[in-house]
């Protein structure tokens, strides 16, 4: 297991396969945008409640998702970092960082959007907001902390400790909307009788998660290979690509 890890790790070998991988994620990417766009703002029904101003949840709650995903994602890699001081494992916490902050801010805007129709404003201090927002503010610190550093192994080191102490705040997002009276709506899809939502509009939402999803693989693997080139410059191998 340890040796698979060493292998994945080796910044030409995971260079390689992301070239790869990255080609067919793209596809089921832009499949999967194309499809959940037309099935929820075109054939899925307007709410009997909400008419068409619901639809920006296709839009909003896949970036909220996301923005805890690739949270986890973040805190993991810098794990592995601390661990076993894998440089891979830095890239992709440092790229995580700034598509993270992008989801979480696109969700905390499109949450602004909906709300002001829905409950007369913009924002109110609602538990499920607040601590979106702090876990924007954290993607902002870490991103901040690192590049605060000229020796990126410290910054790396920094960083890993800051999102560690961040996964706290995931779970109180996930759960602040059972843990206190929030005004955000509760649980549709997750809970564990049958989700409160039709199939006419569960299906479309659930193509867009994996469209974000797929995006952000494919965003992540453009990044790191970016900071693979920058950061092994002057490896024989990458003198050789790039026709130095």
């Amino acid at each position: 297991m340890y040796r698979w890890i060493q292998q994945f790790g080796s910044p030409k070998y995971f260079y390689d396969i992301s070239l790869v991988v990255s080609k067919w994620i793209g596809v089921i990417c832009l499949i999967c945008f194309i499809a959940g766009l037309y099935g929820g703002l075109v054939i899925a029904p307007p709410d009997y409640q909400q008419g068409d101003s619901y639809r920006i949840i296709y839009i909003h709650v896949p970036a909220s998702w996301m923005s805890l995903f690739v949270y986890m994602i973040l805190a993991i890699s810098g794990a592995i970092t601390l661990i076993w001081r894998i440089k891979i494992a830095d890239f992709v916490a440092r790229s995580s960082a700034i598509i993270g902050a992008s989801f979480t801010f696109l969700a905390l805007a499109t949450g602004a959007i909906w709300g002001k129709p829905m409950w007369g404003t913009y924002w109110v201090w609602d538990a499920r907001l607040t601590s979106e927002l702090i876990l924007l503010f954290l993607y902002l610190g870490y991103i901040a902390l690192q590049s605060s550093f000229e020796d990126r192994r410290v910054g790396a080191r920094a960083g890993a400790i800051l999102a560690l102490i961040g996964v706290i705040n995931i779970p109180i997002i996930h759960y602040s909307v059972e843990w206190w009276s929030t005004l955000h709506q509760g649980p549709t899809i997750s809970k564990l009788d049958a989700p409160s939502i039709h199939y006419s509009m569960l299906i479309p939402l659930l193509l867009m998660a994996i469209a974000y999803k797929t995006f952000y693989i494919y965003t992540l693997l453009i990044n790191i290979r970016s900071e693979i080139i920058e950061s092994e410059y002057n490896a024989t191998w990458v003198k050789k690509m790039i026709g130095d």
